[in-house]
């Protein structure tokens, strides 16, 4: 099968690589990006990328070229504060950008587009943990984006009988997470604490978040390109994870106690969050596997090696 995968030299297209270029016998990729959060050291030897945006129009002749059979859609303006500040940015990627993804795709007869949305379609909604069925109320143009992103994955499935997959993930984490701009708790955690420095908690911690490993995120992507049909799938282990929780796990990945501060809860932070993993299950024949504490241990050693290396190198 020939795979394009769009924004592949990012952080979870880090990982779906790693499998891709492990199975080389079933599948042949081809990586797009503009390097905007990519970097090309992501990309591993014998996978061939090409550098270009996915709002090019000149996208539709690599298309022709080389005739794929599914995209796995990852290329995407991922910041939630940017979307606040900059929304007709947001809106150009990841809105039109898509747009001239699935054109691309309909004009070439790309049997199926596996596309990477978000838990930020739900917003700030207490019925967890969320099933896929639940309204969508996003509370950020990123979200926004996202959940309109579906309805257009949606119509292309109706009127041009493409296979659609939309994937909704829940706090993705692993290693090489913020290196090109992407953040989230744990890779700030990361970045602190392999600086030697505390940590600052808003709240009391006991906030939770369903954290997924990459690794696992990969998989599930790499499991959709087979789906057929249009199906909305949650990526999530199920489990919530308190903060307090959290920094235990970075204890044990770090080995000593962590200086923690608490600071008053911000304004508009949700305060629980875990989504259902059922239809991952049912019809992926897939749940996530990696432990917390192990994925920590993991993403820990990874970014301590990149700060010794980086100062090293100063």
């Amino acid at each position: 099968m020939k795979l394009l995968i769009t924004g592949g030299a990012g952080f979870i297209g880090s990982h779906l690589l790693e499998l891709l270029a492990a199975d080389k016998a079933a599948y042949e990729a081809v990586v797009l990006d503009n390097f905007s959060s990519g970097c090309k050291e992501n990309i591993p030897d014998g996978i061939k990328f090409v550098q270009g945006d996915i709002r090019d129009k000149k996208l539709e002749q690599l298309f022709a070229e080389e005739r794929f059979d599914a995209v796995i859609h990852l290329a995407a303006q991922t910041m939630v504060p940017s979307s606040i500040e900059h929304p007709q940015e947001d809106c150009d990627i990841n809105l039109m950008g898509l747009v001239n993804v699935l054109e691309c795709c309909r004009k070439h007869k790309v049997g199926s587009i596996v596309f990477s949305s978000s838990a930020a379609v739900y917003g700030d909604n207490p019925h967890i943990p969320l099933l896929e069925t639940e309204r969508l109320v996003p509370t950020s143009f990123y979200g926004l984006t996202k959940m309109t992103s579906e309805h257009y994955l949606r119509l292309y499935h109706e009127l041009y009988h493409m296979n659609a997959a939309v994937l909704r993930f829940a706090n993705v984490y692993g290693e090489r997470q913020g290196a090109g701009g992407e953040g989230g708790v744990v890779s700030i955690f990361c970045k602190l604490l392999a600086q030697g420095k505390g940590v600052t908690v808003f709240g009391d911690g006991s906030q939770t978040r369903d954290f997924v490993y990459a690794g696992d995120v990969a998989a599930a992507l790499l499991a959709a390109v087979k789906l057929s049909g249009y199906n909305t799938i949650n990526i999530s282990t199920r489990k919530e994870t308190s903060l307090r929780e959290l920094l235990a796990a970075f204890e044990t990945a770090a080995g000593h106690s962590i200086d923690v501060c608490y600071a008053p809860a911000r304004e508009g932070d949700i305060y629980r969050s875990v989504l259902d993993n059922t239809a991952c299950s049912r019809l992926l024949h897939f749940v996530p596997q990696m432990s917390l504490t192990e994925g920590v241990c993991r993403t820990y050693r990874d970014y301590a090696q990149q700060y010794k290396r980086g100062m090293q190198e100063q």
